[in-house]
């Protein structure tokens, strides 16, 4: 035991020195002018494809781009300046922790002995070095819909029929969407094979399909098309895997194949019962590395390494990214994220991201209770509006943080929606929820590249693309200020956002235009560069 002792003294010497030498730093940006957003809504940017890879990180001003001026803050507010080192758990599907650009932005639980069988923390999980896994072996689950079909038990007479209507209701929409889908395979396939025999690859881009010089009209044709499938944000091979497995889905929707199954059978707990709560296992990736993509692409997003010439990157430069794998293909159990909340609360993570919900939640007190306690220890938690292009003060969208929709039960849950690259009427995704009452902020969510497994990237689209640009953001600013508390933070990140004071189209609808001031309780998107103005100044006081 004493030859710790002397190790452990040295960390907490060094951690204390630390963050003495941050309080310190100089944060004078009384020079600086705050950013707003240019009067030009109708200008459209034109962005290549290596700038449309990180142009969540853009300028306004400077690229004309709804960016969070990452860049910016780092060249012009933070150069030559180090902050404390942030953990990030991610509450996801996994992640591949094996990533070429996420290995160094690892969590490691140090108060853990790997491999040796023992909880050496006693934290109740053993072994768990880089995170938990509270789904175990399993990857498919039922929507919570489906399982309250299933069980009666699990909501009132109310609520049991209004997840009966829509299982009806998508029932009658798969069929639709069978057709749809099969339809598009099918365009995609003839297009691909005639661009692919003219470039001889399988693998092209966007630019070398424009650059085809052809007066055939068949390979025009294909062009056209294939340049429109590009706009779905991902390369054309996994974009043709994509339908496929939304082809999939519905024949399964239609068959009723997946109100036989009990998935959750292989993790071996009683979902219903969160006193249960020894299940689970380490590995942070799951059965299948490959199921971790959307877990691997929101870590990448926060963490993926800065300027080292691989793939994207990351918005904060100083963090460790916790993995706990709660979120399954399908809906996520009450339970799983309740725990896992505590756990990354419990293991020191000062942000943490959601990149989930659903619409029915049977144990929702669980989850408030699991937000709470995360408010008591000062935990940010940056969740995900949700893709149904849906107005969450109406529609119910779990988590959140208020059971009326009215009143929040606690200040340190941030809700985000999505934005277009498109500066102008476009600017809020066409698939992003929206309200007044319970969407806090926006950031950019559309065709956002960062890691997938085995050492890949991937443009991917979503309110969970969002997300953990925010909680990026957060994570610095927790690195560099970390005397502000959860609630400064997530205050600072909507009041310091830039301002669109302009109409713009909700959910792809052009006859449904409103003000954007509207559609959150900021009415801004989220600036890291004014955000660290404000930081500063908050400070202070």
């Amino acid at each position: 035991m004493n030859s710790f002792k002397p190790f452990y003294i040295s960390a907490f010497a060094i951690l204390v020195l630390s963050s003495c030498s941050t309080q310190k730093q100089a944060f004078n940006f009384s020079k600086f002018t705050p950013i707003t957003a240019p009067l030009n809504v109708s200008k459209k940017s034109a962005l290549k494809e290596n700038d449309l890879k990180r142009w969540s990180h853009l300028d306004i001003q400077k690229d004309t781009v709804p960016g969070m001026s990452v860049d910016r803050t780092y060249a012009e507010l933070l150069k030559g300046k180090m902050g404390q080192k942030v953990i990030v758990g991610i509450i996801d599907s996994g992640g591949d922790i094996e990533h070429e650009d996420l290995q160094a932005v690892v969590w490691t639980n140090a108060k853990e002995i790997p491999g040796n069988g023992i909880d050496d923390d006693n934290n109740g999980f053993i072994d768990d070095i880089h995170g938990w896994n509270f789904l175990g072996n399993t990857v498919k689950e039922n929507l919570e819909y489906e399982r309250i079909i299933k069980d009666k038990n699990l909501a009132d007479e109310t609520t049991y029929l209004a997840a009966k209507a829509e299982n009806d209701k998508e029932i009658s929409d798969a069929a639709k969407k069978k057709g749809q889908y099969e339809e598009m395979a099918s365009v995609l396939k003839d297009s691909d094979a005639t661009i692919a025999s003219i470039l001889k690859k399988e693998d092209y881009t966007i630019d070398e399909v424009k650059a085809i010089a052809t007066t055939d009209e068949k390979v025009e044709k294909a062009k056209t098309t294939i340049q429109r499938f590009f706009s779905f944000g991902m390369p054309i091979k996994n974009l043709k895997e994509t339908l496929q497995g939304e082809i999939e889905k519905a024949n399964a929707t239609l068959s009723g194949e997946n109100l036989k199954q009990d998935y959750r059978k292989v993790v071996g707990d009683n979902p219903n019962d969160i006193t249960d709560t020894k299940y689970g296992n380490n590995n942070v990736m799951g059965p299948d590395k490959k199921e971790t993509l959307h877990g691997t692409h929101v870590a990448g997003i926060v963490a993926q390494v800065r300027h080292n010439n691989k793939g994207g990157d990351g918005v904060a430069n100083n963090v460790a990214i916790m993995t706990v794998r709660a979120v399954p293909d399908g809906d996520e159990y009450d339970k799983d994220i309740a725990l896992a909340i505590r756990y990354a609360v419990d293991n020191g993570a000062k942000v943490i991201n959601g990149s989930f919900g659903k619409a029915f939640s049977p144990h929702k007190q669980w989850v408030f209770d699991a937000i709470k306690y995360a408010a008591s220890k000062d935990v940010l938690i940056v969740h995900a509006a949700g893709n149904s292009a849906k107005d969450i003060d109406v529609f119910d969208n779990f988590p959140n943080d208020s059971e009326d929709k009215k009143t929040e039960i606690a200040d340190n849950l941030l809700t985000v929606g999505a934005l277009n690259f498109e500066y102008g009427n476009k600017v809020v995704a066409r698939f992003s929820n929206f309200g007044k009452l319970n969407v806090d902020v926006f950031a950019p969510g559309v065709q956002i590249y960062a890691t997938t497994p085995d050492n890949t990237y991937r443009f991917l689209q979503g309110t969970s693309m969002a997300s953990p640009n925010v909680a990026g953001v957060a994570a610095m600013i927790r690195s560099y200020f970390p005397k502000l508390t959860a609630p400064q933070v997530k205050h600072i990140l909507m009041d310091s956002g830039v301002a669109i004071t302009t109409d713009v189209i909700v959910g792809g609808n052009p006859n449904d235009v409103r003000p954007f001031a509207d559609l959150s309780v900021s009415g801004k998107m989220v600036n890291a560069y004014n955000a660290f103005l404000m930081a500063s100044k908050m400070s202070k006081k």
